[in-house]
């Protein structure tokens, strides 16, 4: 069996006093069947600094972006086609809106999400989506910014059933995190049956969002496979069958050979 972590912040984690190395990450996620991860980056000065740590390898790829919430300080926009433009980088993001943190920075927020969208169907990568409190203005602006020329992800999914049909309707995938194992997350799983299994992702969002039963401690890649049993038993199907829809679906919306994601 093959699980993809399609969301996770390898340089976030704990190398301190939980995990060696990147090594130990890696293994303890191929221990439990998950093989491959997309490692997302937040800022550019962090895209650097992560690929640093992380370096080339098989089973991890990169995305390349400026979170919503780090819209403080400006950036380049050129800077961040030239970094995106590398081989290594298969997205762009994560980028998107967050009015529930910040909504004092909303103009730069939208202006760095439009970048995001036209860069990527410039260079043929699709978009990884950060939406809270802003569902309106993040549906407004892939459709303004025709986001079907690239496609994308909303990843961790906080959403309702009808975002998800919006989102269905652009071609979007979805992706669900360690947040529907929890216990008040009943319209995240709603959405999810709705959800076709051959437009859904599963992802950790580690180091943040564990899914029960390590709520409160910090997550890991190797947690893909708790969020993606949970999510098995939503769709009334096989782990094997989910792992072979998810895997096949990030193959597809990332254009990485599944050749690359198999045993």
């Amino acid at each position: 069996m093959f699980l993809v972590d399609s969301h996770c912040h390898l340089d976030g984690l704990n190398y301190e006093t939980l995990h060696r190395d990147v090594d130990d990450v890696l293994a303890k996620a191929a221990a439990r069947d998950v093989k491959f991860m997309l490692a997302v980056a937040t800022t550019l000065p962090g895209y650097k600094a992560m690929t640093q740590l992380i370096g080339d390898r098989a089973n991890v790829a990169y995305s390349c972006g400026v979170h919503p919430l780090n819209q403080d300080e400006p950036y380049d926009f050129a800077e961040l086609r030239q970094l995106a433009a590398d081989e290594r980088v298969i997205a762009m993001g994560e980028t998107g809106l967050d009015y529930y943190y910040q909504k004092e920075t909303l103009v730069q927020q939208q202006a760095s999400f439009r970048e995001h969208i036209r860069i990527g169907r410039d260079l043929n990568k699709p978009v990884i989506v950060h939406t809270r409190d802003a569902r309106d203005d993040t549906l407004a602006i892939l459709k303004e910014e025709k986001v079907e020329g690239c496609g994308g992800v909303l990843h961790c999914f906080t959403e309702d059933r009808e975002t998800a049909e919006k989102l269905l309707d652009m071609g979007f995938y979805i992706s669900f995190s360690g947040i529907a194992t929890f216990r008040n997350a009943e319209t995240i799983r709603e959405a999810a049956r709705y959800v076709p299994l051959d437009r859904m992702l599963v992802e950790t969002d580690s180091p943040y969002l564990a899914p029960v039963p390590y709520r409160g401690k910090e997550n890991q890649p190797a947690y893909t496979r708790d969020v993606a049993d949970y999510m098995a038993v939503v769709k009334g199907v096989s782990i094997e069958t989910l792992a072979e829809a998810t895997t096949a679906n990030f193959s597809r919306l990332f254009h990485v050979p599944m050749s690359r994601l198999t045993d």
